[in-house]
């Protein structure tokens, strides 16, 4: 007799299969390249979307080191790997500081840009992210430091 694990629908099979700087990667590419699907172009500031980068960065950059410093895994692929539950410095703000990072910085290429169309592509990002990425790696986090990361999950919000 042979054991087979249960059949998978077809959106199991992307959950945590994509990096998500891979992610981040595609929808840059996508917003710079793709024509306006809507012909409305905005103006604003480059400044604005300089500052709004920089935050972005900012908050990529604030949640790897968190990592760093507690010495856990930085893979969002496995995240049952991680060795310890981080809760301090930015993830005292958001418990997904490098995603929101991401959006962040489509959002101010987005502006840069002047494309409507690629603003539209942001709330895209975030909800794939949320599907396919976030919510498996509540999961296994769940499952590996249990109460501790339901009181996390209580205290501090998802993106903002």
């Amino acid at each position: 007799m042979t054991s087979q694990s249960p059949p998978q629908n077809k959106s199991s099979l992307l959950m945590l299969r994509v990096p998500p700087v891979a992610l981040f990667a595609v929808f840059a590419v996508a917003m710079w390249l793709l024509p306006d699907i809507l012909p409305v172009r905005f103006t604003a500031s480059w400044m604005a979307a300089l500052m709004l980068a920089a935050l972005g960065a900012a908050f990529c950059l604030a949640g790897v080191r968190a990592f760093q410093r507690a010495r856990t895994t930085v893979n969002p692929i496995n995240p049952a790997a991680s060795t310890t539950l981080v809760v301090s410095g930015i993830y005292r703000v958001t418990r997904n500081p490098m995603y929101l990072g991401f959006a962040l910085l489509l959002l101010a290429l987005a502006m840069y840009l002047g494309k409507l169309s690629g603003l539209l592509l942001v709330p895209l990002f975030m909800a794939y992210l949320q599907h396919f990425q976030i919510r498996p790696e509540e999961r296994a986090l769940q499952a590996r430091f249990g109460a501790l990361f339901v009181a996390y999950c209580r205290r501090v919000r998802r993106w903002l």
